[in-house]
């Protein structure tokens, strides 16, 4: 069996920012940007992530507090219900991360495969 056969998977690349020691953005949160964005919920994010919401909350308020302008607008509940929306700064955030990731893989594509190659088989060959 070979590493890129079908039963083997796919090598992924997953990419983590540091700002210095003041602000981190990585895949946790750009997945957590995302499904705000679909769910309207941080709970609702946090949930499809395995996540607590005081977890999903923490890690908004981390990145609202970190970009100059909220990445995440969010409303208290009640009669009408509670909600959460990327602002424009948390969908231009989003997309800048996702087209790095984007860049990376293609550029490190050959790479990848290099590396993948040099893996152990699951028989231990």
């Amino acid at each position: 069996m070979t590493p890129s056969s079908e039963t083997e998977p796919a090598a992924s690349l997953r990419i983590r920012i540091l700002f210095g020691e003041a602000a981190m953005l990585g895949p946790g949160k750009a997945d957590l940007l995302e499904r705000i964005g679909e769910t309207g919920s941080i709970s609702a994010a946090g949930r499809a992530m395995g996540m607590s919401y005081k977890r999903a909350w923490l890690l908004v308020e981390e990145m609202n507090q970190a970009f100059r302008e909220p990445l995440v607008a969010s409303s208290r509940g009640g009669r009408k219900g509670g909600g959460a929306s990327l602002t424009a700064s948390g969908e231009t955030v989003l997309a800048h991360y996702r087209k790095l990731e984007e860049i990376m893989a293609e550029a490190g594509a050959a790479r990848i495969a290099a590396l993948q190659s040099m893996l152990r088989e699951k028989d231990g060959s």
